[in-house]
């Protein structure tokens, strides 16, 4: 079980966009995700007519290592620690590390 998945409020802690929020678009293998928002990079995209790909600079959001974000605790409005929990059905669940509320409300 992964700490930090799709769809989750991040804050980066590192980096240019410091103490900005995003949410989680991908989560990659290799210890990496992409935060909607944040660490934005130019690519020189080439034009691709028989793909319908339109040439020129676009901006996409590139990878940022999973060290550099906290997840964001709506109850403290501070980015928290994970960790897990296992419920009395057997369930293990995300709760956050400093008030112990679990992350998924569900």
């Amino acid at each position: 079980m992964k700490k930090i998945r799709k769809g989750d409020t991040v804050i980066l802690i590192a980096g240019r966009d410091k103490g900005r929020k995003g949410t989680v678009i991908e989560v990659l293998a290799d210890d990496r995700l992409r935060v909607e928002g944040l660490n934005i990079s130019k690519k020189h995209q080439k034009p691709n007519p028989q793909m319908g790909v339109q040439g020129g600079i676009i901006e996409r959001e590139a990878p940022l290592h999973i060290s550099n974000v906290l997840v964001f605790n709506p109850a403290t409005q501070k980015g928290d620690r994970i960790g897990f929990k296992s419920l009395e059905n057997g369930r293990k669940v995300r709760v956050f590390k400093s008030n112990k509320e679990m992350v998924d409300a569900k």
